[in-house]
């Protein structure tokens, strides 16, 4: 079994559940493949034969080449052509690799994808305390709309030492081999342990000379300043290195330093390529709830605290929520509020699996929160993602038949200029898989190049979005019980009975069908609806939920009652949470 236990992604989890709603579900294995295909299109460096995308060729051949290093490959990591170190080790950390993804073909292509970026930072790595950080200036490449191909923008390279620190970067590139070197233990071993040896180096490095690296590498700070400091990193450092290696030092340094790094001290609602706590936090609850940690149990709980901290923000039952946008999307900030998005839904899914693993839930202000809660809610982002959203609108591009077509990413928007010195040829290509910024705090999406706060991809927003679900715990729906449907004694079901499109949007009349399984009378019925974005006709409202049709104030035994409605996405999440039985 390959494994690359960073944590656990989320679509393969969704491709494996057994319950999928009516008619217009997600098609997520095609998602899975879109995701990790983005990984190819951001290639740096010479291109393999076996390279998928063609439209993209060779580019960054002499990069490193002034300071006297190779540091040729690697990735882009959003829609320009710098190579940024820290934005680059982050996905690298959290893409998971499992054996299972060969059933769907893409394990094969899981593995490369991790493997061009570890490759790249071995070569940035070039000494144990010197560690590349950047190769291109963000301020002349910003200015300059060219193909990666075609550059012409400085490619000068900026490190890390002695002199000159970096904690936070150092010590996220030893997350990323240390997370990586799972992959490669059984396929190729010695690989693996030379990731491992660069990881135990770094981690040194990065904790023995500290001090933020964007002071260092001062380019840096207009396009990914380090604000959360270094503390973060040096904890999720040393968590991937126990769980890579079992080595008692790093839980020692782990559970030491919690306090004084903030591990334990830091209650987040953000999780990202800067701010790690949140990550930290759940790793450690992991080591705990597995029941092997006695020694260290009293900080591991510290750290299990502000995890559940995290998670119950997310859920909207914490202390202090997540912000979320009318159609349910959680939102952070306008600019990239996706790669918030895909991190929280990461960490949400396989903490539903720790506490199924422990047989526990999650205690929130609210009240508590079963494992199957966390994961339906990662679904709903994930399905926000993929189109079920007010607009009807993909931020998948390629995936679906309405995503943004006029994507903030130079090498898909123009061709070379070796094929059209005019550039007068626009969108020749799809950004296939790309996950871009998404909308605004109201739903609101703007498809525009120059609007790259909301059409620009990154490869930190995709990253979350591939794995494999980590054992077989979470409790699933059965077959016959539709996710709208949890609670007895009442089934839901749904039905798309027509569709049409309309502006760009397909749209679908949805026939709901509740019926009374008990053997009383039910009365006082309430009722959810979430994901909902169109009228409703056959319910009665009372403020946020619904009620029986005015027509009717009972429902006996074995029968039913039918509503409909009309939204541009797949079926709304129903449930009956409030009813009398006399």
């Amino acid at each position: 079994m390959i494994y690359c236990l960073q944590m656990v992604g989320l679509i393969i989890v969704l491709l494996g559940m057994t319950v999928l709603l009516a008619s217009a579900e997600h098609d997520y294995g095609e998602a899975l493949s879109k995701s990790i295909l983005f990984f190819e299109a951001q290639r740096s460096g010479n291109l393999p034969s076996n390279q998928r995308v063609k439209w993209r060729a060779n580019s960054g051949l002499l990069d490193g080449k002034a300071n006297g290093v190779d540091l040729v490959g690697g990735y882009y990591d959003a829609g320009d052509n710098v190579k940024f170190g820290l934005p680059m080790a982050f996905p690298i950390t959290m893409i998971r690799v499992r054996k299972q993804m060969a059933a769907s073909g893409e394990l094969g292509h899981a593995m490369e994808a991790v493997k061009w970026g570890t490759d790249y930072l071995i070569k940035a790595h070039s000494e144990p305390f010197v560690l590349y950080g950047e190769v291109g200036d963000g301020n002349t490449d910003h200015f300059c709309w060219q193909r990666p191909e075609d550059m012409t923008t400085s490619r000068l390279a900026y490190r890390i030492d002695v002199n000159h620190p970096g904690s936070d970067l150092a010590g996220e590139t030893a997350a990323a081999m240390a997370a990586a070197s799972m992959v490669f233990q059984r396929s190729n071993p010695a690989y693996s342990c030379q990731l491992l040896s660069h990881a135990k180096q770094l981690f040194e490095f990065a904790d023995k000379y500290r001090g933020k690296y964007d002071s260092s590498i001062t380019v840096a700070r207009r396009y990914y300043r380090s604000h959360s400091g270094y503390g973060d990193e040096l904890l999720w450092a040393a968590a991937w290195l126990y769980h890579a290696t079992h080595n008692r030092c790093y839980m020692d340094y782990l559970t030491n330093n919690g306090g004084s790094l903030g591990g334990t001290g830091w209650a987040v609602n953000e999780f990202d390529w800067d701010v790690k706590y949140a990550g930290v936090q759940v790793l450690a609850a992991k080591f705990l709830l597995r029941g092997r940690e006695a020694q260290h149990a009293p900080v591991l709980g510290k750290y299990q605290q502000k995890a559940e901290y995290f998670l119950c923000s997310c859920l909207g039952t914490g202390a202090h929520n997540v912000q979320r946008t009318t159609g349910g999307l959680l939102f952070r900030q306008r600019w990239n509020n996706m790669q918030f998005v895909t991190n929280a839904a990461f960490l949400l899914t396989i903490y539903s699996d720790y506490i199924a693993s422990a047989g526990r839930n999650v205690a929130c202000a609210a009240g508590t929160a079963s494992p199957a809660e966390l994961l339906l809610f990662a679904k709903s982002q994930v399905d926000y993602i993929l189109g079920d959203n007010p607009r009807g609108t993909s931020y998948m591009v390629g995936y679906g038949k309405s995503y943004p077509r006029q994507v903030h990413h130079r090498a898909s928007s123009i061709v070379s200029i070796k094929v059209d010195p005019s550039r007068k040829a626009q969108d020749p290509n799809i950004l296939d898989g790309a996950i871009v910024g998404g909308p605004d705090a109201y739903d609101d999406f703007a498809d525009e190049r120059d609007n790259y706060e909301q059409t620009e991809p990154t490869t930190y927003n995709n990253a979350p979005m591939l794995g494999n679900k980590d054992g077989n715990h979470i409790p699933h729906p059965q077959p016959s019980t539709p996710l709208t449907a949890l609670s007895p004694p009442f089934t839901i079901e749904q039905k798309a009975t027509t569709s049409w499109e309309s502006k760009g949007r397909i749209y679908y009349r949805y026939r709901t069908v509740v019926t009374n399984k008990s053997s009383k009378i039910a009365k006082e019925l309430v009722i959810s609806i979430s994901k909902l974005y169109g009228p409703v006709w056959g319910l009665g409202k009372s403020g946020n939920d619904y009620t029986f049709p005015t027509w009717l104030d009972s429902l006996p035994a074995g029968k039913s009652f039918e509503f409909v409605y009309i939204h541009p996405a797949s079926p709304a999440d129903i449930l009956v949470f409030g009813y009398t039985l006399v």
